[in-house]
C-alpha cells in the first residue's frame, strides 16, 4: 500500500477511535451547521476523520484502500492529496450550503473525500469492472459512477437513510473537478465518458436548489 494512503487510514483510524471514547471530544470537531456558521469553520475538516461506529469506519477505509492506489500511481502523492482534502472541504461547503437553515444538522466521515477518490479514479479508468454487493455482475465504472451520482440525488432528496448524501455529491464534484484541473488531459483521453460522468453533475449544479422539500 502507498505510504501516503495508509497514513491518511491510520490518522482516520486513530481520530475515529478517540472519538469512539469520547463523546466531547467527537462533538467538538462533528460537522454541524450551526456551530459552522458560527465560526468553527475547522469542523468541515476535522468531521472527514470521526466515525460512527467500525463498519461505518471500515468501509470507508477499505473504499479507500481500493481506490487510493489507482489515484496516487496515475497522478502522484502530491495530487492524490489535493483530491483527497479538497474533496473533504467541497462535499463539506455543499453539505453545509445544502443545510443551511438546519443549525443541528450535523454529520461525520470520510465518504466525502473518498467519494472525491473513487470519482476521480473511475475517471482514470472509466472501462474498470466493479462488483457491488449483493449482485454478482461486474459494472463499468462509469456506469457505476453515473449511478451512484443519481442514487445519491434521489437519497438527498427523499432524505433515506442516516446517510450524508449530500457530502457524497459535493465530494464526487470535487473529485470530477480536481482531476481535471491537476490533469487536463483526460478530457481528450476518455472525453466521452468524461462527458457522460458530467452530467449529473451539470444537473445538480444547474438545479441542485430544487431538491430542498
Amino acid at each position: 500500500m502507498n505510504q501516503v494512503v495508509l497514513l491518511i487510514i491510520i490518522a482516520t483510524i486513530l481520530v475515529s477511535l478517540k472519538g469512539f471514547k469520547d463523546f466531547s471530544f467527537f462533538d467538538t470537531y462533528k460537522f454541524q451547521v450551526g456551530k459552522i456558521l458560527g465560526g468553527e469553520k475547522l469542523r468541515m475538516l476535522t468531521s472527514g476523520f470521526l466515525h460512527a461506529d467500525w463498519l461505518h469506519l471500515g468501509f470507508n477505509m477499505y473504499a479507500l484502500y481500493l481506490f487510493g492506489g489507482i489515484v496516487v500511481n496515475n497522478l502522484g502523492n502530491t495530487s492524490f492529496l489535493i483530491i483527497y482534502f479538497g474533496s473533504l472541504l467541497i462535499a463539506s461547503m455543499y453539505s453545509l450550503h445544502y443545510h443551511k437553515k438546519e443549525p443541528y444538522y450535523s454529520a461525520i466521515g470520510a465518504s466525502g473525500a473518498v467519494s472525491g477518490i473513487v470519482y476521480s479514479a473511475i475517471m482514470l479508468y472509466p472501462d474498470m469492472e466493479l462488483i457491488m454487493f449483493p449482485l454478482p455482475i461486474p459494472i463499468p465504472g462509469y456506469i457505476f459512477g453515473v449511478g451512484y451520482l443519481l442514487y445519491s440525488i434521489y437519497g438527498m432528496k427523499k432524505q433515506l437513510g442516516n446517510i450524508g448524501h449530500s457530502a457524497h455529491l459535493g465530494g464526487a464534484m470535487g473529485g470530477f473537478i480536481l482531476t481535471i484541473v491537476l490533469f487536463p488531459q483526460i478530457v481528450s483521453i476518455n472525453k466521452t465518458m468524461i462527458l457522460l460522468l458530467a452530467v449529473p453533475i451539470i444537473g445538480l449544479l444547474l438545479f441542485g436548489s430544487k431538491l430542498k422539500k
